[in-house]
């Protein structure tokens, strides 16, 4: 028998954001993510602190560095965590941009809230302190540890965990966990994000073909990316010729991290194709910009295609109009140009960064189009304008959206129901249980029916705070 094992569901339980798992196991306590919560219902557990003591746990285990699966890191570490921080290589070099630019926006966003707040004789409830600091974010940086994919670590006799290419974006990792107690072995798997088959840049999705318990993501877990039936490729082209025609910009909301690097990479297939026009392009993120050289110095996880392109000499990531933007003063004079342009600015939600200021000058413009290219959670400014939201709020001020609308389909790192169900077909045993997580309820919901039509399995779809013995 194994002795007190137990998962715990502290984020992303039928809810998209704030990633984040408790295993109490092999007489360890680890924590899988730390993830920020993005939806605007749940952002006040970004405050709350966790059912542990932070100092309790022994090992926090990072799947990648997106910032709904680290964007709390530093929080935990302020409140006595000072144990080691495991992640890929690559991971590690992408949080220390993502975890430094989050603990400045939290900075900034602090300030600005209480120079507001105070001009309009109101306090918030967080007004006046940021979530956590630049300072809190470097100690949180020191604490990292790499392991490279395929290689087990042992986190003591009894538990060893190994990282695999979860696909999703540069350095992201499925978790293997294995506990070995009283002469028997359970094998519990951490999907993390799991990513498209045939993506660009980076590797397939790493499978497996055993697992006693399975903590998998659902994001897309009711839907399929295909529907339109165009090529992105195609969808990219239509959508900036026709935006051109009319006089308009093309804005789009870019997460720093895979997404911009991608659309660069198609961007430049299409200009050099001769496709669209040699239009002037911007990618407005510092961040953004950074984490393109942390690609360019981890070659070893791209896939063979990107490796065959680097050596024929051809930049990935840079094509004839594009500028890097990292100034302010730049960044402004965006908005002077006259004539059509491409801007690709931070956040891909819509929820903080300069594509707010963009979005300003562009929303109420019946000619420019603003281009969704991934996922928008509940309650962001990117899924009001997925969901035609006639009037959105932006920096404080209410705007008409006559913009064009449009969705490019298929530029999500995250694999559609499809591709979800294909992940799980290669176990060649029944789990004992599918935990469904990181996906609305709706998502979620409609996974587990599928796995339990499909194979008659165990599936279960979490709340917040549930607690499960494993056996």
């Amino acid at each position: 028998m194994f002795a007190n094992m137990k998962l715990t569901f502290l984020g992303a339980a039928r809810q998209v954001t704030g990633s984040c798992y408790l295993l109490e196991a092999g007489r360890l306590r680890l924590l899988i993510d730390c993830g920020l919560y993005q939806e605007r219902s749940f952002l006040s557990r970004n405050w709350e602190p966790l059912p542990i003591a932070a100092r309790s746990i022994d090992y926090l285990l990072l799947t990648h560095a997106h910032l709904d699966h680290s964007g709390l890191i530093p929080k935990l570490v302020r409140d006595g965590f000072a144990k080691r921080i495991l992640s890929t290589p690559a991971s590690r070099d992408l949080a220390e941009i993502i975890l430094m630019d989050a603990a400045h926006i939290q900075e900034e966003d602090a300030e600005f809230k209480k120079r507001r707040h105070g001009r309009e004789g109101r306090k918030g409830p967080h007004a006046v302190a940021p979530l956590y600091t630049a300072r809190d974010a470097r100690a949180a940086i020191k604490l990292f540890q790499t392991v490279r994919y395929n290689e087990p670590k042992r986190l003591n006799e009894h538990v060893t965990v190994t990282f695999h290419d979860a696909g999703h974006i540069l350095g992201s990792a499925m978790l293997e966990l294995t506990i070995d107690e009283n002469g028997k072995s359970q094998t519990l798997i951490f999907s993390g994000d799991i990513g498209q088959q045939d993506k660009p840049i980076i590797r397939d999705p790493s499978v497996f073909d055993h697992a006693d318990y399975v903590v998998m993501e659902s994001t897309y877990g009711d839907r399929n990316h295909d529907g339109v039936g165009k090529t992105i490729e195609d969808q990219l082209c239509e959508a900036i010729n026709r935006t051109v025609a009319a006089g308009g910009n093309i804005v789009i909301p870019t997460f720093a991290v895979e997404r911009a690097q991608e659309l660069m990479y198609y961007l430049g297939r299409l200009v050099r194709a001769d496709r669209i026009p040699h239009l002037l392009a911007f990618l407005d993120s510092p961040m953004a910009v950074d984490v393109t050289e942390v690609f360019r110095r981890h070659q070893e996880c791209m896939d063979e295609e990107a490796q065959r392109v680097l050596a024929s000499g051809e930049r990935l990531f840079q094509f004839p109009g594009l500028s890097m933007v990292r100034d302010v003063r730049e960044s402004k004079a965006i908005n002077r140009i006259r004539g059509s342009c491409i801007i690709m600015a931070g956040s891909g939600m819509c929820t903080a960064g300069r594509i707010k200021h963009h979005l300003v000058r562009n929303i109420s413009r019946p000619e420019s189009t603003i281009l969704i290219v991934g996922y928008q959670a509940s309650g962001t400014l990117g899924r009001q304008l997925v969901d035609r939201v006639p009037v959105v709020r932006i920096l404080g001020a209410k705007h008409d959206v006559r913009a064009h609308i449009e969705e490019i389909h298929g530029l999500s790192a995250h694999a559609d129901q499809r591709g979800l169900l294909s992940w799980l077909s290669h176990l060649q045993s029944k789990p004992r249980c599918v935990f469904l997580t990181h996906g609305e309820a709706a998502a979620a919901d409609e996974l587990a029916r599928q796995i339990q039509s499909k194979w008659g399995w165990r599936a279960e779809v979490p709340s917040h705070g549930d607690e499960h013995q494993l056996r």
